[in-house]
């Protein structure tokens, strides 16, 4: 793969970026992403296409807005190398297949729900449905390119199923769960069924033992308690991007482990004893 193609991918990750921090400052407010052009939240004034430019801006401006000098939060030039930076790693992993521009809309909707669950607790509608609607029509013309529709009804059960098994914890103790989580674990299954009914596993356990490690780790340094809230949305969206990054050796892995025990194959590979 050429090194070329990997830097206009991190180019266009850096720009979707800028765009997400947007989403991210208006959807949970109800605004359009489109207009008015970006401004200063405190003090109004129009950002200029010279104090636009992602991550570069803030550097130059010492991090603070050019009128009025108040701090500019670290989230915005983050999300933009975040972003960039997975991006470039996805490109490296799936190269040009046709997969990628789904893994891309994929990852840039969890990037934007996890801000938003991370800032506000909240998992937009207006953020999920998009994302799932986008990742949907991808994936789609993947099949359409490929030929590969079985991994269709794949993604569509992976969808549903996860839908399903979140919809059925939050009935039963809507405490774990707030319905928003129960939206994210259908689009997780979309955004990951076209691989296999296992990363979406991957998924969800990564993210559920990364949750109860970090809730430990706060209640361990007493600067939370069993009822102090997490942003859930945060976990999962990072349980999903490491299922798209390094889930692939751990799921063939289980699966060559399960085959071995269907067949009645011995799973040691040390000497035989007598």
């Amino acid at each position: 793969m050429s090194s070329i193609f990997v830097i206009f991918v991190g180019l266009l990750g850096l720009a979707v970026g800028s765009f997400l921090n947007v989403a991210v400052s208006r959807v949970p407010a109800g605004l359009s992403v489109v207009r008015p052009r970006s401004a200063c939240p405190p003090c109004a004034t129009p950002i200029a296409a010279r104090d636009n430019i992602p991550v570069v801006s803030w550097l130059l401006l010492g991090r603070r807005c050019r009128a009025c000098r108040v701090p500019i939060p670290a989230r915005y030039p983050l999300v933009e190398a975040l972003t960039a930076l997975l991006f470039i790693a996805e490109a490296l992993r799936f190269g040009r297949s046709e997969v990628l521009p789904a893994v891309l809309v994929f990852t840039a909707g969890l990037l934007a729900l996890a801000a938003c669950d991370a800032e506000r607790f909240l998992l937009p509608r207006r953020l999920v449905y998009p994302t799932l609607g986008l990742t949907s029509a991808c994936l789609l013309a993947a099949a359409a390119a490929t030929g590969q529709w079985h991994r269709l009804g794949v993604t569509a059960a992976c969808g549903v199923g996860g839908f399903a098994v979140f919809f059925a914890l939050h009935w039963v103790r809507p405490a774990w769960l707030g319905f928003g989580d129960v939206r994210l674990a259908g689009l997780l299954g979309t955004g990951l069924g076209w691989l296999g009914p296992w990363y979406l596993v991957f998924a969800l356990l990564a993210g559920s033992v990364a949750g109860l490690l970090v809730g430990i780790a706060l209640m361990t340094a007493g600067r939370a308690t069993r009822r102090t809230r997490l942003p859930f949305g945060v976990f999962l969206a990072a349980g999903a991007i490491a299922a798209l990054l390094v889930g692939a050796p751990v799921v063939h892995w289980y699966e060559s482990v399960s085959d071995l025990n269907a067949t009645g194959a011995p799973l040691t590979t040390g000497p035989h004893q007598p």
